[in-house]
């Protein structure tokens, strides 16, 4: 029984441990983000603020630009939203169609157009660059956020397909051919039976596909115009072109307000995302 208990307190102690390694930076974050700059200057990284204030966060959020340094996220943030929302839900609805398709309506060639499609999960995206440009070009969608919006349902076609179609392998399949021998058709299938126990899976991909594309540095550097560009691009902006004395307080802010949408969606909807792993998003 001791052992029990002495094991068990060692396995809680180096996980808590592990915690706080892995929480210190957003400790040092939140702390520095409500301090003013004289304490960031004579205090230590892990000291709290003397004072609570929320100035640094005002004009983190501002608009307001003094020549070339652009001191608020506000245009950037809903730039992300505006390109986030509809990239996630067209991206998800697309790859549902698409693993109910090559796992319940098979066709000659599916498996070999599913073993093309996982190409896209492993490709680096850097190769993509120079021919999406030149796709969004002949659309006319550069430097717009209906542009990134393709682009990010594109690059996520593929990751949404392989859960879903690994994910829709497991429903029974007398489920399916009883709504066939019923009358029912394509959609009917899909929507009547398939889509209401998707939810587990729509969770997990819903969560997957917003934390990759809010959080998108490379396709929103290269795509994006002067006013479609995207919160990491805009807290990317923020940090190097201060001018001045470094406003650390504020960048702190910044990057703070640049992950919050994500963190309080896995707050919020954590367990979904796990409880959807578990329900075979991920099996073959």
């Amino acid at each position: 029984m001791n052992a029990k208990i002495l094991s068990r307190v060692l396995v809680y102690g180096i996980l808590l441990v592990a915690a706080l390694f892995f929480l210190a930076p957003l400790y040092v974050m939140l702390v520095t983000s409500l301090k003013d700059a004289d304490q960031i200057r004579n205090g230590n990284l892990l000291s709290l603020p003397q004072s609570f204030s929320l100035d640094s966060w005002v004009a983190a959020w501002s608009s307001a630009c003094t020549g070339v340094d652009c001191r608020g996220l506000q245009p950037y943030f809903w730039n992300s939203v505006l390109m986030a929302v509809p990239a996630v839900l067209i991206s998800t609805a697309w790859g549902a169609i698409n693993g109910y398709v090559l796992s319940m309506w098979k066709f000659k060639g599916s498996e070999v157009l599913f073993g093309f499609l996982l190409f896209g999960v492993f490709m680096p995206f850097q190769v993509v660059l120079l021919p999406m440009s030149q796709v969004l070009g002949f659309l006319g969608l550069s430097s717009s956020i209906a542009g990134l919006v393709l682009v990010h349902c594109l690059a996520g076609m593929a990751g949404t397909t392989l859960f879903f179609r690994n994910y829709y392998t497991a429903v029974p399949r007398e489920l399916v051919n009883a709504a066939r021998i019923d009358g029912a058709g394509f959609w009917r299938i899909f929507w009547r039976i398939v889509v209401p126990m998707s939810t587990p899976i729509l969770m997990v991909t819903l969560i997957w596909q917003f934390t990759n594309i809010w959080n998108d540095f490379l396709f929103g550097v290269s795509f994006s115009g002067a006013d479609s560009k995207p919160i990491t691009v805009g807290l990317n902006n923020m940090a190097n072109t201060s001018t001045g004395v470094k406003a650390y307080n504020v960048d702190m802010a910044a990057a703070m307000i640049a992950g919050l949408p994500t963190m309080l969606v896995y707050v919020l909807a954590g367990q979904y995302f796990v409880k959807g792993l578990t329900a075979g998003a991920v099996k073959g």
